[in-house]
């Protein structure tokens, strides 16, 4: 996984290579990510591994030159917190990066992010209850950094009681990148 990771930066930092080769350009690019970590579910199933992936790329990130700011288990209002902080921060940035490592669903054709306090009983609490994924993206694309990378390490698999598995759909949505965007599900 820190591999592919690796990769995609690198991809993403090409074309800011070859920019700051023609402007002659010496100064080193700004870089930020926001990693997120959930896996300590009040309700649902709780996972395994994501605080120790989110650490893992934390230090990944760190190595090559990113500012990370990492949170594990957040609830949703410290989630929307932590999202709309990484997007002030990020308009004076070249390269944002947002890793989120947790349980996600797909709802009405939108990809949420579910952090550890959602209760979900049935699909029309899914909007209030988690954070959709298009609100990072939104931050991406309004923020003028050249390139983002918005990667969705998310367990697919709906997490709560089995009376409710029919109402959402499986799996996660086709995301609309912005120009300068990079988008990586990496899913079970």
């Amino acid at each position: 996984k820190l591999r592919i990771i690796i990769l995609l930066i690198a991809i993403a930092e090409f074309p800011l290579i070859v920019h700051s080769q023609n402007q002659n350009a010496t100064q080193p690019q700004k870089k930020i990510a926001l990693v997120i970590g959930n896996g300590n579910y009040i309700s649902g199933s709780t996972l395994a591994n994501p605080e120790n992936d989110s650490r893992a790329i934390k230090t990944a990130l760190q190595n090559v030159g990113f500012t990370v700011m990492e949170y594990e288990n957040l609830n949703r209002v410290q989630m929307m917190k932590a999202i709309d902080d990484f997007g002030i921060k990020l308009k004076n940035n070249d390269v944002g990066l947002f890793f989120y490592a947790g349980h996600g669903i797909q709802s009405k054709g939108y990809n949420y992010l579910i952090p550890i306090d959602a209760t979900l009983q049935s699909e029309q609490q899914v909007e209030y209850d988690c954070v959709q994924a298009d609100r990072v993206l939104a931050l991406m694309d309004g923020s003028g950094s050249k390139v983002n990378i918005l990667i969705l390490d998310a367990c697919r698999n709906n997490p709560y009681p089995a009376t409710h598995r029919g109402a959402f759909t499986k799996g996660l949505a086709s995301i609309y990148a912005p120009k300068g965007t990079i988008i990586a599900f990496s899913t079970l």
